[in-house]
């Protein structure tokens, strides 16, 4: 199942369009807002995921689009390397003192990145459609769930190999199609009404959500961010199993279907397991072998707890203006 041609949302978003329907170029064209840039990228880091409908795959090597790729993705690392800089910092200091990586990792999970937190929200205070539209923009992740993170696999030594792959079994139905975690978010979003359409929400995705997936693309990509990409990852599990805890109480609470109660009940006891072993075994084992790596690793898992809060951020304004104005268009 392939992706459909998201809405342009600015000159370059319509450019690329164009260029993907085999009209024009889009190599001279600048993104016109951050919302438009975060689009494009997302467009062209979809031709390496599955593509689109009618698009012809040779695109995903095409150099003219692989500068414009190339243009996107160094401003993109450039900010987040500024904005996680007062994360990451303390912990690689730590770390240069010998603290050991494993506790310093958890600890820096640990770290209060301030703002709010959807799984509390869920949990406590959201109406059924504030529900919904949130599983809509976290559609945009789920239907891939640890595919960016996978393109690290053939990079890695054997051992750090054995330990993602172990995480990653669980993530992928342990050779069962039917227990894909992926598989699993669709059941629920069917059972909630909404559609399972690979990417069917991405017209509907803010740009907080869109660069939050394109930072694990852009981690899993690149050869040289490959231990970000798995500190991405291990943070990812660290932070998973309490919110899926609080998401499913919220659930509950609502009496919203129990597939969708299900996709979360099932992280909630996963990653419990996979965030001892995503720690500990696969990146400390990994930085005692080559400490080389710890830096960047720690920055990854900066970038995940950075991205989270403001994804957060932007989709609880989004969903609560929304109530408001459904509310004021009855009163």
């Amino acid at each position: 199942m392939t992706a459909p041609l998201p809405t342009p949302r600015g000159a370059l978003t319509e450019a690329l369009t164009d260029c993907f329907r085999g009209r024009g170029v889009a190599r001279s064209v600048e993104a016109d807002s951050h919302d438009d840039a975060a689009l494009a990228l997302w467009m062209l880091y979809e031709l390496h995921h599955r593509g689109f409908d009618e698009v012809d795959d040779a695109l995903e090597w095409d150099p003219a689009l692989l500068a414009v790729r190339a243009d996107l993705e160094h401003d993109l690392e450039e900010r987040w390397r500024d904005r996680t800089r007062h994360l990451a910092q303390p912990a690689q200091d730590r770390l240069a003192d010998g603290e050991d990586f494993a506790e310093l990792f958890f600890d820096l999970c640990a770290a209060d990145t301030g703002g709010e937190s959807l799984a509390r929200f869920v949990q406590r205070e959201a109406e059924e459609e504030q529900v919904l539209a949130l599983l809509r923009q976290r559609s945009i992740y789920h239907v891939r769930e640890q595919d960016s993170a996978m393109w690290a696999l053939p990079r890695l030594d054997d051992e750090t190999k054995a330990h993602l792959v172990a995480i990653a079994a669980d993530e992928y139905g342990n050779g069962h199609p039917d227990h894909l975690h992926a598989e699993l978010w669709r059941r629920g979003m069917a059972a909630c009404g909404l559609d399972t359409g690979y990417a069917a929400y991405v017209d509907e995705a803010l740009p907080e959500v869109l660069e939050q997936n394109n930072l694990m693309s852009m981690l899993g990509l690149h050869r040289r961010l490959v231990p970000a990409a798995l500190g991405h990852l291990a943070a990812f599990e660290v932070c998973s199993s309490v919110p899926s805890k609080r998401m499913v109480r919220g659930l509950e609470r609502l009496g919203m279907p129990e597939p969708m109660i299900a996709y979360y009940r099932e992280h909630m006891v996963a990653d419990a397991v996979h965030e001892q072993v995503a720690v500990r075994r696969m990146l400390g084992g990994w930085v005692s072998r080559e400490p080389h790596v710890a830096d960047d690793a720690l920055w990854g898992a900066a970038v995940c707890l950075a991205a989270e809060q403001e994804t957060a951020t932007a989709v609880l304004s989004s969903v609560r203006d929304g109530a408001e104005l459904e509310h004021g268009a009855v009163a």
